[in-house]
């Protein structure tokens, strides 16, 4: 990389690195901070769980029967009452429960709790029964370049690594209760190349991205992983993006993304996703499929025929989302990307000049970007991430209030508050239906994930969004078990092997013989979430047992501190080959 990319590179960073700490099959090695099984004897299991109702994961029909797990393996899934009399160290009677894989989140924002001072414990997704979380939407914690390395060194809590693979590493030896794997950010292979500068890559600059990618991929990342409503995602041009991810198609990678538009240009931006997976050669797979704003609803059944015709028309199209009608982001993605190029949205603020110009934007939208606030309207737009003392009485109020509390406009409000905080701002956007909810749960290509971090109710302060607590036990309570929106055996393999499958994650995802023993057990009848957006920290009950590659770290309902979580790969990983 030239000197002159680093000091593009340079311009801007603390934004774009701050947001990366907000906002694939399992390696050989157990992680040195995790618990190893029990050597057991020949004959002799770790753990039998008998007489539960077994949910396999493939989207059959449960059946009854029996598990036994030997060290981090499933070595017997037997017809009830086989292993009655077998040895045993750990005994489960799961009489009337359901005994499933593990799932697994496909958009996690768990990166703080796996490096640096987090416990890696991410109490509110094991509670709900998740054992392997991805990552990677828009930013991740490597590559870096030297100019990102030095900017993230000027920050406290921000932690990067030069290599993919180092921050893989990382992540190991600090240890995790779950699984852990990540795409590549796409806003991150930006900065590399171009710091948070508008503008078109280069010939030079696309070659160190595309190297970044290659890299990224024999480091075990699952592909590519982008937002193009946040810059400096949304600075890059549809060729540039299927340049990045054409670096990454060799290694069997997938696109997934947080498309330009769902919204207004809901049905383009599905347009621009497949015309990237088409041309890079490359899978796609669309975050939180959604569509925002009132004025879009009707678009929602648009896109599932869309994605629809396109798979029938033989493109690899599929789609994740989340089980709520708010979505979640900064405050400052209400004004237009430009505001925040080169790093100096908070600059923009603050000039007089500026500050009007991206009024009348706000105003008037003259050109196409996910314009937040108005989608959501200011009495749908909730405040929560308020860190300075004269702002903690709103979180939690409206944007609207706020700005009739301050006596000012709902966008001199949005404006000052970012100002004065010099932060993004979590907010909570209402945007979306419960019936288009409902409607995408059931579709065959779906899958789900929190599009969250892990939480612990103990120590946690302020507001969050309750997906961070509820999504997986929700859609077995709510949409499963009380109002029969699709069987609990598809919901089950729309959480663990539809998402092991679509990222050649090996060895997970089924309750089979010879996979890794991420198991969990809970009762149908009880198990439900709690989170609300007003009282979002409360975990989620009926998750009687969770297994983690054979150790337990939920026994009972409470956590057990265990942390044998192992990295998962991507299957251009060059770990493959030793």
């Amino acid at each position: 990389m030239s000197s002159v990319l680093f000091g593009r590179a340079r311009a801007g960073l603390s934004v774009v690195l701050s947001f990366a700490v907000a906002a694939c099959s399992a390696g050989p090695s157990v992680p040195a901070s995790g618990p190893v099984p029990t050597p057991t004897s020949p004959g002799e299991y770790d753990v039998v769980i008998e007489g539960g109702r077994i949910v396999d994961g493939t989207g059959n029909g449960w059946y009854p029967g029996d598990v036994g797990i030997r060290g981090d393996r499933i070595v017997a899934v037997t017809r009830p009452g086989v292993l009655r009399e077998a040895p045993a160290h750990t005994r489960i009677d799961a009489a009337g429960m359901v005994v499933a894989p593990g799932f697994i989140d496909i958009q996690s924002h768990s990166r703080s709790s796996f490096v640096g001072t987090g416990d890696g414990r991410v109490v509110s997704k094991v509670t709900m029964g998740v054992t392997t979380e991805i990552m990677g939407e828009s930013t991740t914690n490597g590559p870096s370049s030297p100019a990102m390395l030095e900017a993230a060194g000027a920050q406290v809590g921000v932690t990067q690594f030069e290599t993919f693979g180092d921050w893989m590493q990382a992540m190991e030896d600090h240890g995790a209760s779950v699984n852990f794997g990540s795409f590549v950010g796409a806003s991150t292979i930006r900065v590399f190349g171009m710091g948070m500068a508008m503008g078109t890559a280069g010939s030079p600059e696309r070659r160190a991205m595309q190297q970044a990618v290659r890299q990224a991929m024999r480091d075990g990342a699952f592909g590519i992983g982008s937002a193009l409503v946040y810059p400096p995602g949304n600075f890059a041009a549809t060729d540039e993006l299927i340049s990045i991810n054409a670096a990454a198609a060799p290694f069997g990678g997938v696109y997934i993304t947080h498309m330009r538009s769902e919204a207004d240009n809901f049905l383009e931006a599905i347009d621009e996703a497949l015309e990237i997976g088409t041309e890079a050669g490359v899978p796609v797979e669309i975050y939180h499929l959604k569509a925002a704003g009132q004025r879009n609803w009707h678009k929602a059944a648009l896109a599932v025929a869309k994605i629809d015709s396109a798979r029938a028309a033989g493109v690899d199209v599929q789609a994740n989302m989340y089980p709520y009608t708010a979505g979640g982001t900064g405050l400052d993605a209400c004004f237009p990307p430009w505001a925040s190029a080169d790093g100096e949205l908070f600059e923009n603020l603050a000039d007089p000049e500026m500050r009007t110009r991206i009024r009348r934007e706000m105003e008037v939208q003259t050109e196409p970007w996910e314009a937040f606030c108005s989608l959501a309207t200011p009495e749908g737009t909730m405040l929560l991430g308020l860190n300075l003392p004269e702002h903690q009485q709103y979180r939690g109020w409206w944007l609207a209030d706020i700005a009739e509390a301050m006596g000012k406009d709902w966008i001199d409000t949005a404006m000052d508050i970012v100002l004065a905080e010099r932060q993004r701002v979590s907010t909570m956007y209402f945007l979306m239906s419960e019936e288009n909810v409902a409607m995408q749960l059931q579709q065959p290509w779906i899958k789900f994930g929190t599009d969250a971090g892990g939480m612990d109710p103990a120590t946690v302060d302020g507001l969050a969004h309750p997906r961070a607590y509820g999504t997986f036990t929700r859609i077995l309570g709510k949409y499963v078990r009380e109002e029969n929106v699709l069987p609990l055996e598809d919901a089950v393999r729309k959480m663990s092997s539809a998402v092991a499958t679509r990222l050649s994650i090996r060895h997970r995802g089924l309750l089979e013989e010879g996979y890794y023993a991420d198991v969990v057990v809970f009762d149908p009848e009880t198990v439900a979430d709690h989170a609300t957006y007003d009282e979002p920290h409360q975990l989620s009950t009926g998750v009687r047992h969770v297994f983690v590659n054979g150790v337990a770290v939920v026994a009972d309902g409470v956590h057990t501190g265990a942390l044998p979580g192992r990295p998962v790969h991507g299957p251009g990983w060059a770990g493959w080959e030793r």
